[in-house]
């Protein structure tokens, strides 16, 4: 049962609609991600979850309860939501244990105890109870907001942002705990960002966004290999798009030649179509007997990303292992592995 439900979602401001129909789920105890760019209306959706922003249209329901729709809104404090934001917003005045503790004032001074325990356990923060926020690091006080907001038990979890303002280590090691805590508790969340490796860390389902509707919401593997969409296959990931011609149930006609599809593709012979390259579609190997001219490079570590030219024109991008140093306008061995085709309509 779907803890979560917006149906046909419109929102915006002045009767002027930002975001236009969506509908989205979210199963008890599932993580669910709106990933797009900057201004696609993310925040502004999970602000109307939260009980922030009117809706224009359509309905928001938590554990099947109608909280939002175009004639009435039920105010935040009552919705059983809890909020973790970029700026943590800790109580300066409150060290670590009375920060936790103030959504819960109103239970028993055991209960509260008990609580504040588990929870500073699980966020990895014993022994730093009475510690006061200037005395925290970046990480340690997003987890303390974690554990605040997710005292009073809520039934779904909110987080716009909550690692942006971190360096992109930290981000990236905080993505991947706070998974595991709320998995821990069987929380419901809905995390807002913009960065793709985030959201692939943090989520079980992804909403991508563009200017106002959701393009695709699945699992992070489905949107990398299987995008319905031009903007979902670029957001995700880097890649380049090209005519193509389907030739039959498993070949398709490209710039770069016939290419075969180990699974059938679900086309008619002869349908114009766009055909989606990955650098890790074609990859550097001195024993091909394909060439393409190297026009520029960036170091990885354990990789280089090459763009290469090939000589009809056609420039892809192109995996090469960090060993495998050439000079710029180079001919390199290239091999192409595209067993998968990516096929998008037009």
């Amino acid at each position: 049962m779907a803890s979560v439900m917006l149906h046909n979602v419109d929102l915006g401001y002045d009767g002027k609609a930002m975001v236009h129909q969506v509908n989205l789920s979210l199963a008890s105890g599932e993580l669910g991600c709106l990933l797009g760019p900057s201004g696609c209306g993310k925040s502004t959706l999970l602000r109307s979850i939260a009980g922030f922003t009117p809706l224009l249209g359509g309905q928001i329901l938590l554990d099947k309860t109608v909280v939002a729709d175009e004639s009435r809104i039920i105010p935040p404090q009552d919705r059983g939501v809890g909020l973790v934001f970029q700026d943590v917003a800790l109580f300066p005045h409150l060290n670590v244990n009375d920060n936790i503790r103030f959504g819960i004032e109103n239970w028993s001074p055991k209960d509260q105890k008990a609580r504040v325990t588990e929870l500073l356990s699980l966020v990895g923060l014993s022994g730093l109870e009475k510690r006061f926020p200037h005395e925290l690091s970046g990480g340690q006080a997003q987890r303390v907001a974690l554990a605040r907001a997710m005292a009073p038990r809520p039934k779904v979890l909110l987080l716009d942002e909550p690692f942006s303002g971190l360096d992109s280590e930290l981000r990236a090691r905080l993505a991947i705990e706070v998974r595991g805590i709320l998995k821990t508790e069987g929380v419901t969340a809905l995390m807002v960002t913009h960065d793709q490796k985030e959201a692939f860390d943090f989520a079980d389902r992804v909403a991508v966004m563009k200017a106002g509707i959701i393009e695709q919401f699945d699992a992070a593997y489905r949107l990398y290999h299987e995008p319905r969409t031009e903007f979902v296959a670029k957001f995700v990931g880097a890649g380049d798009v090209m005519p193509c011609t389907v030739l039959s149930s498993t070949q398709v006609e490209s710039p770069l030649g016939v290419l075969d599809s180990d699974v059938p593709l679900g086309y008619e012979a002869g349908q114009q179509l766009s055909l989606l390259f990955r650098p890790d579609d074609v990859i550097h190997d001195d024993e091909s007997d394909r060439f393409a001219t190297l026009v520029s490079k960036q170091f990885r570590g354990s990789h280089f990303v090459y763009r290469v030219r090939f000589d009809n024109g056609v420039e892809l991008g192109c995996l090469a292992p960090s060993h495998h140093d050439h000079d710029l306008g180079e001919r390199v061995g290239v091999r192409l592995e595209m067993e998968h085709l990516v096929l998008l309509a037009h």
